[in-house]
């Protein structure tokens, strides 16, 4: 049995998702789904304050009895959290499976860099309010039962995400991996400049390759930009020399795919 904690370390999540999630998950053989009541805090843009986000986080993460740790949404918030999370865990949280997207790539990331547990990309539970959302969140509490089914192995970020993880000391170590990235609700050139950042920063430098992920809604600009996302993207690889491995199935919808992190070991 797998017993999974859900937490909500950026924005709050409508009890309408956690309803239904619940109900979903009690039709999973070889799962329970508990809700964090932090999950329906609100404090301005978050669910709670900094304090409330990163105690939540840090009880379901050190909690014996919890298998899995599932993000309740993205927006923006954890970049907020990280320290004191880290600065909380105690061993049992290395044991743990950690699952999310979006925002939810600054705990991903450093959670990873740090050997916590295993990292995983994937839908989260205020999903099920998108259009096919039900099969999204299916496809979680499917792996969180067990399935055998194989995953790709890749590092996967939201863009903005990774532009700025790659400034501090909680950003993995990407030599000899593929890094999948997706972007959702920018202006190309504002995708431009973010991929400046993460090829100038050298954090790419050896990694296998980049894949480039759905990008979506993008903003009209009064300029034509002139270059569609893979070709931003193939001409920052051109100039840092970092291979381009194609497309990615990961984006802001349904079909989100699961991605297991590489794993690094404890420190």
């Amino acid at each position: 049995m797998t017993h999974i904690r859900v937490v909500a370390p950026s924005r709050m999540l409508p009890r309408e998702a956690a309803e239904r999630a619940a109900e979903l998950a009690a039709g999973v053989s070889g799962v329970t789904l508990r809700f964090d009541d932090q999950c329906f805090l609100s404090e301005g843009h978050f669910a709670g304050s900094d304090q409330e986000r990163a105690a939540a986080f840090i009880r379901a993460a050190n909690d014996p009895e919890v298998d899995a740790v599932w993000f309740a949404r993205g927006g923006y918030g954890a970049c907020r959290i990280l320290t004191p999370v880290l600065e909380g865990l105690e061993e049992s949280a290395r044991s743990k499976t950690y699952l999310g997207y979006s925002d939810g790539g600054y705990l991903l990331g450093a959670l990873g860099a740090a050997g916590f547990g295993k990292c995983v990309h994937g839908p989260m539970v205020a999903d099920l309010l998108r259009e096919g959302g039900e099969e999204a969140v299916g496809r979680v509490l499917s792996f969180f039962a067990g399935d055998s089914q194989e995953r790709p192995v890749a590092y996967a970020f939201n863009l903005a995400v990774l532009s700025s993880l790659v400034a501090t000391d909680h950003c993995p170590d990407f030599a000899g991996e593929a890094v999948m990235i997706e972007e959702v609700g920018e202006h190309l050139y504002a995708i431009d400049r973010m991929l400046f950042t993460v090829f100038a920063s050298g954090a790419l430098r050896g990694a296998s390759g980049v894949m480039l992920g759905r990008v979506s809604e993008v903003p009209e600009n009064d300029i034509a930009f002139g270059e569609e996302p893979e070709a931003i993207l193939h001409r920052w690889c051109r100039r840092y020399g970092v291979p381009y491995l194609g497309s990615a199935p990961i984006g802001h919808d349904a079909d989100n795919e699961l991605i297991a992190f590489p794993s690094v070991p404890s420190v």
